[in-house]
């Protein structure tokens, strides 16, 4: 019987290893897997990859994360989002790396990887810093720079709701990244608020097929995720 829930958090994480690229979802607070997070700090891994739309807001989470010295490298589009000081406080000491993605460009690069495509070219940061080093090409008289797919060892993504073969559907605006996160991801750990039984969720609503999901924890009520 396939069943991919595990009742201890810090059991799903155990395999982390050092330099691990690790996909974490979320936009600011929503959809962040903070339990995900902290139990991952307390797991040990280090020298890690980490991809997320921001640099971590406050002193929880992925801020954390990284005031634990956790990160070696952060690959993200807002780096200084509101209440991003641990990541600030950290790049001025020369203590953590950082490649800067816009947005759009982040998720397509997280879609390529679960699409199985080598690549991309996008009008975004043509002529910029942002694109030194990259192939450029003119297509019908359209300068565009080249990206490659973001793939990860590991995601962590917060879902609302999710069964035990691993569809997930999500709150809102806490979808972001997740979906192209889970299928980015070599392997991918879940924190879901219900755990419901097959059948209970509409297949029509399912954004997460189980596929893309290895693991999943329940923590019916979380103490600082969205």
């Amino acid at each position: 019987m396939i069943n991919k829930f595990l009742d201890d958090i810090h059991e799903a994480l155990a395999d982390v290893f050092d330099g691990a690229t690790v996909l974490i979802g979320g936009f600011g607070g929503a959809g962040h897997p903070t339990e995900l997070i902290h139990a991952l700090i307390d797991q040990g891994a280090k020298e890690l990859t980490v991809v997320n739309n921001n640099a971590g807001n406050h002193d929880t989470g992925l801020a954390a994360l990284i005031k634990a010295g956790r990160v070696r490298k952060m690959i993200c589009s807002f780096p200084k989002a509101s209440h991003s000081y641990v990541f600030n406080e950290m790049y001025k000491e020369g203590k953590i790396e950082l490649e800067c993605v816009p947005q759009g460009t982040i998720a397509e690069r997280l879609h390529a990887a679960g699409a199985g495509i080598g690549g991309f070219y996008t009008k975004t940061s043509y002529g910029t810093d942002l694109a030194k080093g990259k192939e450029t090409r003119n297509i019908d008289g359209v300068n565009y720079v080249f990206e490659k797919p973001i793939h990860g060892d590991f995601a962590l993504v917060l879902a609302e709701k999710g069964d035990r073969w691993g569809n997930l559907v999500y709150r809102k605006a806490a979808r972001n990244f997740g979906p192209v996160m889970c299928m980015a991801a070599k392997t991918t750990i879940v924190q879901v608020k219900q755990k419901v039984e097959l059948g209970q969720l509409d297949p029509e609503t399912i954004i997460t097929p189980g596929i893309f999901v290895n693991r999943i924890v329940q923590v019916a009520n979380p103490a600082v995720s969205s």
